[in-house]
């Protein structure tokens, strides 16, 4: 259900928001609460979402541990070279 909210803001600020949300089609009211709910989201503990992966995701995994600091373009760079070889 929506609800009407009355906000003081810069008018400039209020008319560059409005050119932004008229740029990507969108209203301003919608542009901020799309921005409040990201807000609110990121409160939210990581344990009330509760992502369930597939059976077929699962069978995916090698058990292979990749460090976290792995520059992944570099190994790529260096299988390449290899593979070109």
């Amino acid at each position: 259900m929506d609800a009407k909210l009355t906000l003081k803001l810069d008018k400039h600020v209020i008319e560059k928001a409005k050119e932004y949300a008229s740029s990507h089609k969108r209203s301003l009211s919608r542009l901020i609460e799309s921005y409040l709910k990201t807000l609110i989201d990121k409160e939210k503990p990581d344990s009330d979402i509760d992502i369930e992966i597939s059976a077929f995701v699962k069978s995916m995994r090698t058990g292979v541990k990749v460090p976290s600091d792995f520059d992944y373009k570099s190994g790529y760079g260096d299988y390449l070279t290899e593979v070109s070889e």
